[in-house]
């Protein structure tokens, strides 16, 4: 099953997207407001129960929004395929690097990605974003993926330069319009194995990473474990899993996205995350 957020008109709202290329409303059925508070209310068996109903209207009528457009918190995960630790020149750590984003840098499909007046360093970063659904607090790592509402592609772009300002990756890791969040999530209960995604990048049609989520070096369910003891995780919570070897900065001579570049994130048996690029107006 698929679920989507979205905005039709000036109404934003949530629902299921159906193999016809239609949008079942869940919002228009049920009293939870976001598809963030139907998680956190047992939604799911709710949703399953309301996915052969008729389609409201059909998917290109509606503007996709994040899959969770305000999570409580987004977690994202750096250096975690050895191939991307690599071409850094830095060394494997013990336990996951972590890094907030926050909920205002996102944006939906085909929403442009926002290349700030700061820099030019604007460089894709092809992930999977796990989406929480039901919390917990020091989850064990045998029970993690039962805590799993669904899976998304996701583009962590990144502003290289304000990255390295300092030993903190947070600066050019949240800037408005660079988180880059949907089509849509797939619910687990369709992948019970994250770890046979394959993730693909491609900017304006040419491949720049592609590789699988058996690559991880802190899979997902240790993930879920790790940032579980730190906090309690919520509903619609978002971990970004990392990113793979391949990112611009590390090219020679660096490959920097631009105004009117397309950058697409896909990951096998959710779909393709599609943005272009635009310059920030000042």
């Amino acid at each position: 099953m698929k679920l989507c957020s979205f905005t039709r008109g000036t109404r934003a709202s949530y629902g299921i997207v159906t193999p016809d290329g239609g949008v079942i409303d869940l919002a228009s059925r049920v009293p939870e407001p976001t598809l963030r508070d139907f998680l956190g209310a047992r939604g799911l068996g709710r949703a399953a129960a309301l996915a052969g109903e008729p389609a409201d209207f059909p998917l290109e009528s509606v503007v996709l929004a994040p899959v969770i457009p305000n999570p409580d918190k987004i977690l994202c995960v750096g250096l975690n395929f050895r191939t991307h630790v690599a071409e850094t020149g830095r060394s494997e750590t013990e336990h996951p690097v972590l890094f907030a984003r926050f909920a205002g840098s996102q944006i939906g499909h085909g929403a442009p990605l926002i290349r700030p007046l700061e820099s030019e360093q604007f460089d894709y970063e092809a992930e999977v974003a796990v989406i929480i659904g039901t919390g917990g607090r020091r989850i064990p790592e045998a029970q993690a993926l039962a805590h799993v509402a669904g899976y998304a592609p996701y583009n962590d772009a990144s502003v290289r330069d304000w990255q390295r300002h300092t030993h903190q990756f947070l600066p050019g890791k949240t800037f408005a319009g660079t988180g880059a969040f949907g089509p849509w999530m797939v619910t687990a209960d369709e992948i019970p194995d994250p770890a046979t995604l394959h993730l693909t990048c491609r900017l304006n049609g040419q491949v720049v990473q592609d590789t699988g989520l058996d690559r991880l070096i802190t899979p997902i369910p240790r993930l879920i474990a790790y940032c579980s003891t730190i906090l309690p995780l919520l509903p619609g919570d978002v971990i970004v899993t990392g990113t793979p070897g391949g990112v611009g900065a590390r090219r020679d001579p660096p490959l920097w996205m631009k105004p009117g570049d397309l950058c697409e994130v896909e990951v096998s048996g959710i779909g393709i995350l599609r943005n272009p690029v635009a310059a920030e107006v000042g």
